[in-house]
């Protein structure tokens, strides 16, 4: 999640992951060295806004088992790309999605480690619910970690369990898919679960490898089905939740409308942490899918989160009523996508 300039974008103000401002041109070179860099958008960045008075049982998306599911990720340990971790979590998922319906295949592939040269096996996962469809939705998320929390002042080796930046996408598409067997909206709906996101040992590593492959294999065969719409689920877990407008996301034209149907969803429900305004350019997995991909599709992301890639990046700092906000919006979203 890294910026990109443009030249209707403002200048960066403060990097999200510190409390120390910055200014002008060093704000850039400090936020290159650690890879995913945000570009606020007007003054968002210090707006304030009220929390929704919901509470879990006003809620009828199950927020306390994807907050269940959540937790049992991250007892998994460490899921980075190629890990025991990794291969434990795809058991895991299988198991989940083909239990409750969903047609499971692997979109396995090869990568050179960044490191040593050895061969990394890579597989994005990809659960079909209504493959009979051709028109289709793409709900995605990444679920690999950070191999190490680079961004920890005190062990930036130490063990990264990704709560809210990995396992909280994951744990809200597995309580999404308890309705998906029955559900019988427009469109058939593909949830993909990106490899690679963030298999990085450097600040300046590659990122979103995941998706980039999704998006050219995507490109080139579009038997399974085309995408109308897009939604990327990343760091949609924190306690203290706020989700603007992602700005590349609001720029482009395609995408626009889906942004503003999703906030609309929201304000009908009064989940207030759905903020409609534009918010940071963050680059994510929804670049490739929009930019390679041709698919119309936004980045649903709080990412101001102090905890972002360090080892205090837990459960505890994650909540069942932000997932069940979160799903809440996107399965009434879904009904009624157009």
């Amino acid at each position: 999640m890294s910026k990109k300039h443009g030249k209707h974008e403002p200048k960066p103000r403060r990097r999200l992951w510190g409390q120390t401002l910055f200014l002008g041109a060093a704000v850039v070179t400090s936020c290159l060295l650690v890879g995913y860099l945000v570009l606020l958008d007007g003054s968002n960045g210090s707006a304030q806004t009220s929390a929704s008075q919901l509470k879990l049982e006003d809620i009828p998306f199950n927020g306390e088992r994807a907050f269940g599911y959540l937790k049992q990720l991250c007892q998994l340990g460490r899921r980075p790309s190629g890990s025991p971790g990794m291969a434990a979590q795809q058991r895991l998922l299988i198991e989940h999605f083909e239990k409750l319906g969903g047609k499971v295949e692997l979109q396995k592939f090869n990568i050179r480690h960044p490191q040593d040269g050895s061969t990394v096996p890579m597989a994005n996962m990809i659960v079909r619910w209504h493959p009979e469809k051709t028109e289709r939705i793409l709900l995605c998320t990444h679920y690999d970690t950070l191999p190490y929390p680079m961004l920890d002042r005190q062990n930036p080796r130490g063990t990264f369990v990704g709560a809210n930046d990995g396992a909280s996408g994951v744990a809200l598409l597995m309580e999404l898919a308890h309705d998906m067997a029955k559900f019988d909206g427009k469109y058939g709906v593909d949830f993909v679960l990106f490899d690679g996101e963030e298999f990085i040992f450097r600040p300046n590593g590659r990122y979103f490898i995941g998706s980039e492959h999704f998006a050219r294999q995507y490109r080139n065969d579009r038997s399974g089905g085309r995408y109308r719409w897009g939604v990327l689920l990343d760091m949609v877990g924190d306690a203290d939740l706020k989700l603007y407008q992602e700005g590349y996301s609001m720029s482009w034209r395609d995408t626009r409308p889906l942004v503003t149907d999703i906030w609309a969803t929201a304000r009908r429900l009064g989940v207030r942490e759905f903020i409609p305004r534009r918010g940071q350019h963050i680059r994510d997995d929804h670049l490739p899918l929009h930019n390679t991909a041709g698919i119309p599709c936004c980045n649903i992301i709080d990412f101001d989160y102090p905890a972002w890639h360090t080892e205090a990046d837990t459960p505890e700092k994650c909540s069942a009523l932000s997932l069940a906000k979160v799903g809440w919006v996107i399965r009434e979203w879904l009904k009624a996508a157009r």
